[in-house]
């Protein structure tokens, strides 16, 4: 018998023992499940991670002031270094713009837990106010969905102006235009100039769509008599130049800072990456750890299938026996079985994977924000290769068994 020949009678023999292949076909398919859906979420998850950055590009990144400096270590507390000043973050901007040719934004947060009201509709005190120039929203990744962005007339007469984040705007103005209409928070009234595009962020934390943006110089009067720390945010105009940018960035604010020579920078810069790359750290440990999980699911699902063979071998001593007399091989008897296992392997392997995705991709729309259908081909392959390797080592003893079954006392088994 060759090949094609053994995969057909595999066929026949699970066609006759449907239930029993249905059960089996379902043990593997629900290990498949188990691998390829956590490995599908996790590549989902990652790629809205990924997506939530791509407008900021690797070349992003902002100045701020250092924060870590309430901790106290050994019983000393650490150096507490000044806030970033507005003085120091616009000279810091210039200097950039001026000698790297790039794109560099003021903000500073204003207020956060602010309450928004327009007429007798209010806001949960949840939203964040921040004061900042132009070209903060398109450094940001921010686009506009109705009205307009602030602009250099709003910063220089300082107008009470300010852009809405989108879970705002449905709060106070549900399905009416918010533009031109005037909102009162921190005991000011400011009138809608713009809202802003849904955001949203990973595990449903919506601060970006709870914004307020108002101009920096308006924001500067209505923080009053209390001290702001100042972020710049800037890109780099090649993505290739990034990390050099970036240490000529550090040096140009030490300077500015006046940092001491061997001593540890007065601010940090967090580059709009990071995360990113951090989570596809992390990622990488929950795909081994999700491969792990589904390798010990499948180990079982081997198991039961190798079980089940080995029944199936007992049922059909006297059919081995008639084909041994009639001249059939050891060789093609073990792959006969060896086949049987590896088709109903596949066969569950294919229901597997296509429970698998739709699983993960079910998971990873509800842990994340952004939409989007994730095909793991590459988890895909691995997952039929693993079928074919779990068939071979469920199938191999059986198959092994009834080869060395003899065929005078298989032809007498009842």
């Amino acid at each position: 018998m060759n090949i094609r020949e053994n995969v057909e009678e595999g066929l026949r023999s699970i066609q006759s023992n449907l239930l029993r292949t249905v059960l089996t076909a379902l043990i593997i398919a629900i290990g498949i499940t188990s691998l390829v859906g956590i490995l599908t979420a996790i590549e989902g998850i990652r790629n809205s991670v990924n997506a939530s950055f791509a407008d900021l590009g690797a070349n992003t990144f902002t100045v701020k002031n250092r924060e870590d400096d309430n901790w106290r270590n050994g019983g000393r507390r650490n150096k507490q270094y000044p806030p970033v000043s507005f003085r120091q973050a616009l000279s810091f901007a210039n200097q950039f713009r001026e000698g790297y040719q790039a794109t560099a934004s003021l903000s500073a947060d204003i207020g956060g837990a602010v309450q928004v009201n327009y007429g007798s509709r209010k806001t949960n005190p949840n939203s964040s106010v921040v004061g900042s120039d132009e070209q903060y929203l398109q450094i940001n990744g921010y686009k506009i969905d109705q009205g307009r962005n602030l602009d250099k007339n709003d910063m220089e007469k300082s107008l009470n102006v300010v852009v809405l984040g989108q879970e705002i705007a449905m709060k106070l103005f549900e399905r009416r235009n918010p533009v031109n209409r005037e909102i009162t928070f921190m005991g000011s009234k400011y009138k809608v100039v713009g809202v802003l595009q849904k955001k949203g962020s990973l595990g449903g934390n919506n601060d970006s769509d709870r914004l307020l943006l108002i101009p920096l110089t308006n924001g500067r009067g209505l923080a009053a008599n209390r001290a702001l720390t100042y972020n710049v945010t800037a890109s780099a105009p090649n993505i290739s130049d990034g990390d050099f940018i970036v240490e000529e960035a550090r040096g140009i604010m030490r300077r500015i800072r006046k940092d001491e020579l061997g001593k540890e920078d007065s601010f940090t810069i967090d580059r709009a990456d990071a995360m990113a790359r951090d989570f596809d750290d992390i990622s990488g440990y929950l795909r081994i750890g999700g491969f792990g999980i589904g390798i010990i699911t499948l180990l079982g699902a081997s198991i039961a299938l190798m079980n089940i063979m080995l029944v199936s071998v007992t049922e059909r001593t006297r059919e081995i026996g008639i084909r041994k007399s009639l001249g059939a091989t050891p060789q093609v008897i073990r792959l006969q079985f060896l086949i049987e296992a590896i088709v109903v392997c596949i066969l569950g392997g294919i229901v597997g994977l296509i429970l698998g995705i739709v699983v993960g991709n079910v998971i990873s729309a509800v842990i994340s924000s952004e939409l989007s259908f994730v095909v793991p081909w590459l988890w895909m392959a691995i997952g039929i290769l693993v079928c074919v390797l779990v068939g071979v080592l469920s199938g191999i003893y059986p198959a092994i068994k009834a080869s060395r079954l003899d065929p005078i006392e298989a032809l007498r088994y009842e």
